[in-house]
């Protein structure tokens, strides 16, 4: 069966060391689209921070589309029109608020494209958010300013240390893991979203917009966040540098995201 869309995570991924899009994934991307495929960034980030790749790659035509915030939202890119949405609750928000000060973390939450600040944060575990997504509108709000009405897509926990977080995380309550997908998205951060919320979710969603089934899409990842989608699509590849668990489920492996491992994948079992 041939593929016809193709789901792209970012960073590790399309993305190299430097945060970059190399020539050659970009060639195949742009081949991969005009050979009707559809090539779908899906990614934890909201649509603004991607904006940038999607101008570079070329993918800003109508029919065009993006899956963002780990699933959360669906974009047509040309437009911005959302297709689908699953947004959090104010109690969501305080509960995990209030979780995040018995862990010793600071967190962050992301609506669209702004990023609040909750306040009060941990002082002595400042959040690392703003340096990794240094596009998005930072803002400090303090916990009592939050209402119900502003949409919130996921909540963030971030750390300079890999192991002081992966350590916190262990941590969690088993009722906030029955309640929501904890998701580790990279060294330094793991989010929480809406137990309805995964890149596989997501993916279905589009898939049903555009008739397009599980077993015609391929998806490439590389980093916990990723598992769903690798499961649940006919052909799942994972990145030469991705996590075990990762490599556990995908059906293949591509190179590195140093090697322009989504071209190879791209190339070797889509365009061929």
């Amino acid at each position: 069966m041939s593929i016809k869309l193709v789901a792209i995570d970012l960073d590790g991924t399309l993305l190299n060391n430097e945060k970059k899009i190399s020539a050659r994934n970009k060639e195949m991307i742009q081949k991969g689209k005009a050979a009707g495929v559809k090539m779908v960034l899906c990614t934890g980030r909201p649509l603004k921070s991607v904006l940038p790749m999607l101008e570079e790659l070329g993918l800003t035509d109508s029919g065009d589309y993006t899956v963002t915030l780990n699933g959360g939202l669906i974009q047509e890119n040309h437009t911005g029109e959302r297709l689908s949405e699953t947004r959090m609750t104010l109690e969501n928000i305080q509960e995990i608020y209030e979780l995040s000060q018995e862990l010793d973390l600071s967190t962050d939450i992301v609506s669209g494209a702004t990023v609040y600040r909750v306040m009060p944060n941990v002082p002595t575990q400042p959040s690392v958010y703003g340096r990794l997504n240094r596009i998005l509108t930072f803002e400090e709000r303090h916990i009592s300013q939050f209402d119900a009405e502003t949409p919130y897509h996921k909540m963030v926990m971030t750390n300079d240390d890999p192991n002081y977080l992966t350590e916190k995380q262990q941590a969690i309550p088993e009722q906030f893991h029955q309640k929501y997908n904890i998701v580790r998205s990279g060294q330094n951060l793991f989010e929480f979203v809406p137990k309805t919320v995964s890149k596989a979710n997501g993916l279905e969603a589009l898939g049903n917009i555009l008739g397009i089934d599980a077993s015609e899409m391929m998806a490439i990842g590389d980093e916990e966040n990723d598992y769903s989608m690798i499961d649940f699509v006919g052909t799942g590849v994972a990145m030469g540098n991705a996590t075990p668990i990762i490599k556990e489920i995908a059906q293949y492996e591509t190179k590195t995201n140093e090697e322009d491992g989504v071209a190879h994948a791209i190339e070797t079992w889509v365009l061929k």
